[in-house]
């Protein structure tokens, strides 16, 4: 079984979570797109979902998947999406796509949030992923020397904006043992829209995909 076949076992066994008449959650990148397509399969049973970008947007309704504004759906039953690493918490880092502003918004208006994933990243430690950081642009420079002086080597993801019209900073060399205490500090940095860390709205279910089908867990 290939990394990319058993990003699809982990996103097969997500569907499990999702209930009837429900309004979901639904996150953006490679494992999170194959969700989408397995959830065309039981489409009737969702009420709506809400996109966490405008490329998920567009793809669930390329499927006939209803897409609400999450202003108009309230609060949500699930969020399923994808993750770049996670720890046994369940902290996660997440903005690989880019999209980690509206992800962490819509993780955080969900009552359960199931990340799905290959095997590949579970780690002990995050941060051999760089962490994303979204920024508005004037403060670029500013941020950056901020990253510099907690030990990151922030380096400018070349030629993207986000969905917000924002720029993303790659932070690479960090050690991220205190997740949730980090991602606080590097909330307060003036200039940073949010970071990729995902600790103080972990995730509650991993779901991994592994050469022998889908693992389960919950954090440690």
């Amino acid at each position: 079984m290939n990394q990319d076949q058993m990003k699809k076992a982990a996103a097969e066994a997500a569907l499990t979570y999702v209930e009837a008449g429900s309004i979901i959650g639904i996150g953006t990148g490679s494992t999170a797109n194959h969700f989408i397509d397995l959830l065309a399969g039981i489409k009737n049973k969702v009420d709506a979902t809400v996109a966490s970008s405008i490329a998920s947007a567009e793809r669930l309704q390329k499927h006939g998947i209803r897409v609400l504004d999450l202003n108009e759906a309230g609060q949500l039953s699930l969020y399923v999406d994808g993750a770049d690493e996670s720890n046994h918490h369940l902290h996660l880092v997440k903005g690989g796509g880019g999209a980690l502003t509206r992800e962490k918004i819509v993780a955080g208006a969900s009552k359960t949030f199931v990340c799905i994933a290959d095997e590949t990243k579970l780690v002990d430690t995050l941060g051999k992923f760089p962490l994303p950081i979204e920024v508005i642009p004037m403060a670029r420079e500013v941020v950056a020397r901020y990253l510099k002086n907690l030990g990151g080597n922030p380096i400018l993801r070349a030629g993207f904006t986000t969905d917000n019209g924002n720029l993303i900073l790659d932070v690479h060399g960090l050690h991220i043992r205190d997740a949730a205490n980090f991602e606080s500090e590097l909330n307060n940095i003036p200039g940073v829209v949010t970071n990729g860390i995902f600790a103080l709205r972990p995730a509650d279910i991993l779901i991994l995909g592994t050469p022998s089908g889908a693992k389960t867990l919950k954090a440690s």
